[in-house]
């Protein structure tokens, strides 16, 4: 029975044209239940990303990976969730994947941001992601990066888990989609790879067991089955059908399972020469497509990024100024007080040198007075003296010259020749030449001051022998 059921899973496989979806982990023919209708959990803290819960597939069947919360490999990395695709003969799982930008998920309404095209949300911001309170739960109180953006879900196929087949979605990639496809992915975390074996785990998670309603509809952290981050169903996403017996599906399987291979064969050939053709027609207009989106990205995030850095000068600009001015205030006060200081040092010291200057200036003058007035008196005294000298000797001779002459009678007047010979003793004339220095004009007789030598020959009239001594 296990190797009919292999076969039968790699003919199906084999069957799928490669190029119609990512990844392949497991194809069947029935088609997976309704989404379950469900609350979000609160965001456990600031930088935890929504990854939205779906159907897996197991040995017992379908069963529920609750939606959860978890962190991002790396900064501005946005999960595109999984999603079952039908291939023409049986469905097929295509992994989720994580990349710079939300490629195709078949269109499947998963709820939370992710309404069947892109995601809104929330989006990465210098580091931060920001959440659109519109479709996320998040806490204000400790979750700042927040905004609100009503966003509008296209309702016409709700609750739908999978795309193509019979009732499912019918969406194709849009070129966006494509080039996101392209670009660098990194595959489910490792906390989420366990989050979903967790769920494999769990009986009460079987689509048989809980009808497309399970207990465990989603949680706060992944693997976290049990306490207040646990939201269950409200109800089932559609009336739930079960699925046939293995027995059946088996027998089905089996009897079917030549003439399909052949038809498979032939049908894979066919299909791959078409799709070859296809492929390049449209890989052509995804070409154009992308370098056209590219283009106005490319001139949306020139203009966003102008706008930014417009922004950020000018708060760099304001604050620049404000630091400048407050830089300005504290210089010009430094400058201040600096000056005032000086200038008081510079004050004082002029005051303490010019009254040193006027001390010394002072003390020079009154050495110098003191020196000048004693020269002054000694040459005055000296002055004094002579001039006193001068006087005496001077009044000396008037009083000599004044003084009366003796009488004599005539009888002893004698002309003799020796008698007039005194009178060259007149020579002290010279003597009294030194009156005019005291009286120049008032003794014009000076020379009749000689007569006094008459006496002489009066009184030495009897010697008058002694003169032949010449």
């Amino acid at each position: 029975m296990r190797t009919i059921r292999l076969l039968l899973l790699t003919l199906l496989i084999l069957a799928i044209p490669a190029a119609s979806f990512a990844q392949f982990g497991v194809a069947i023919t029935i088609a997976p239940p309704a989404l379950p209708i469900y609350a979000q959990p609160m965001a456990p803290a600031d930088g935890y990303l929504w990854t939205p819960g779906y159907w897996a597939y197991g040995d017992e069947g379908y069963f529920w990976v609750p939606g959860t919360w978890v962190m991002a490999p790396e900064v501005g990395f946005l999960w595109t969730p999984g999603y079952w695709g039908w291939g023409g003969n049986a469905f097929a799982w295509n992994e989720g994947y994580w990349g710079t930008n939300v490629g195709f998920y078949g269109g499947v309404n998963y709820g939370f941001g992710y309404g069947g095209i892109g995601y809104q949300g929330g989006y990465w911001n210098n580091g931060g992601f920001y959440y659109n309170r519109s479709v996320n739960n998040v806490n204000v109180t400790n979750v700042h990066n927040v905004y609100n953006k009503t966003v509008i879900n296209n309702t016409a196929f709700n609750h739908v888990s999978y795309n193509g087949g019979n009732g499912g979605i019918n969406a194709r990639p849009t070129a966006a989609e494509e080039t996101a496809a392209h670009e660098r992915h990194t595959p489910a975390t490792a906390a989420q790879t366990e989050h979903q074996q967790a769920a494999g785990k769990n009986h009460a998670l079987l689509a048989s067991v809980n009808h497309g309603r399970p207990a465990i509809a989603a949680t706060a952290k992944p693997g976290e089955f049990s306490g207040k981050g646990v939201v269950a169903a409200r109800q089932a996403g559609a009336p739930y059908k079960a699925a046939a017996s293995k027995a059946t599906e088996s027998k089905t399987a089996t009897h079917s399972n030549e003439n399909k291979a052949a038809e498979n064969r032939a049908a894979t050939t066919r299909s791959n020469e078409n799709k070859a053709a296809e492929n390049k027609a449209a890989a052509t207009r995804s070409n154009e497509n992308k370098a056209a989106e590219n283009k106005a990205a490319a001139t949306r995030s020139n203009e966003n990024k102008a706008a930014e850095n417009k922004a950020a000068a000018t708060r760099s600009n304001e604050n620049k100024a404000a630091e400048n001015k407050a830089a300005a205030t504290r210089s010009n006060e430094n400058k201040a007080a600096e000056n005032k200081a000086a200038t008081t040092r510079s004050n004082e010291n002029k005051a303490a040198e010019n009254k040193a200057a006027t001390t010394r200036s002072n003390e020079n003058k009154a050495a110098e007075n003191k020196a000048a007035a004693t020269r002054s008196n000694e040459n005055k005294a000296a002055e004094n003296k002579a001039a006193a000298t001068r006087s005496n000797e001077n009044k000396a001779a008037e009083n000599k010259a004044a003084k009366p002459k003796e009488t004599r009678p005539p009888s002893e007047s004698k002309p003799t020749t020796a008698h007039a010979q005194p009178a060259a003793r007149q020579q002290t004339s010279p003597r009294a030449e030194a009156a005019p220095r005291a009286q120049p004009a008032s003794h014009p007789t000076t020379t009749a001051r000689a007569q006094p030598a008459s006496h002489p020959a009066v009184n030495e009239a009897p010697k008058a022998e002694e003169r032949p001594r010449k």
